[in-house]
């Protein structure tokens, strides 16, 4: 005779066995970059992240984030560009002790917009790459920070 405390934990065994099951395969499909993630140096993560590919500074493309933070250890951040068929858009930070902070992979049906939140260790600069077309454009503007926020 199955009492009820077997029975909630056989549930939970199969919940958790079903649960990892379905979590394992998304981290085998994901694909990135680790070298350039890990870079402790802003050149380094760009050369690994986009090797051998030229970059051309664009006005089409703007960061939208206050030009001098309190703490940064939240530090809203918006870009948005005009160009054509964005891929992707990637956001580095050129003092943070790893300068890549994220990369997103966009669709055709995606507009050229990101907003997200991320970290920043000392006044720096803070670099958008974006893919367009095949080619890479990028744009940059250097923020004040008061409190660093990768610590």
């Amino acid at each position: 005779m199955m009492r009820r405390r077997d029975t909630l934990k056989l549930i939970s065994s199969g919940a958790t066995l079903i649960f990892t099951g379905l979590l394992f395969p998304v981290r085998v499909l994901a694909k990135w970059n680790e070298a350039a993630f890990a870079a402790t140096d802003y050149q380094e993560a760009l050369t690994t992240y986009f090797p051998n590919q030229q970059m051309t500074e664009s006005d089409q493309i703007t960061i939208g984030v206050r030009q001098e933070i309190e703490n940064g250890s939240v530090v809203p951040i918006k870009i948005v560009t005009e160009l054509p068929d964005v891929e992707s858009i990637a956001i580095f930070v050129e003092k943070n002790p790893t300068p890549l902070i994220a990369n997103f992979d966009l669709t055709p049906a995606c507009k050229g917009f990101v907003s997200t939140r991320i970290k920043v260790e000392l006044p720096s600069d803070i670099i958008a790459v974006v893919k367009s077309d095949g080619k890479l454009f990028y744009t940059k503007t250097y923020i004040i920070v008061h409190e660093g926020g990768c610590a």
